[in-house]
């Protein structure tokens, strides 16, 4: 798991390979990840939009870009967390992702971002 704080805000980041919608021989490798963001913060914060840069090794990076997360712009409460899980299909068995939030404090509407710490997509045989 990889962790940041960016303003009073926690973004945490585990993956998990998905064998099961994987297929090697055609240069398509499942992976998914599974987010917490936790409000530090005295205020609500609501997540308004999700910048991504994915990584292949071979090289090969692409960006996505849109509004909130998994269909939903939530609104974090101090103290309280929203986790949720998504996926990102790579044409390697090991690759990256990070990217940003761009949050709003909803007690005077300021947007700021929050950075989402770089994490590492690994089909487990390449760890041995």
């Amino acid at each position: 798991m990889v962790t940041h704080i960016t303003e009073g805000v926690k973004v945490s980041v585990e993956t998990i390979y998905q064998p099961e919608y994987s297929n090697p021989a055609n240069d398509h490798y499942m992976f998914a990840y599974k987010i917490s963001i936790e409000n530090l913060t005295d205020y609500s914060v609501q997540l308004m939009r999700r910048h991504w840069y994915i990584f292949d090794s071979n090289g090969a990076h692409r960006e996505v870009e849109g509004e909130g997360v998994v269909g939903q712009q939530p609104v974090i409460d101090p103290g309280t967390f929203h986790e949720y899980v998504s996926g990102c299909n790579l044409k390697t068995d090991m690759g990256s992702m990070k990217g940003t939030y761009e949050m709003k404090r909803l007690v005077d509407d300021e947007p700021f971002e929050v950075k989402i710490p770089e994490f590492f997509m690994v089909a487990p045989y390449k760890l041995n």
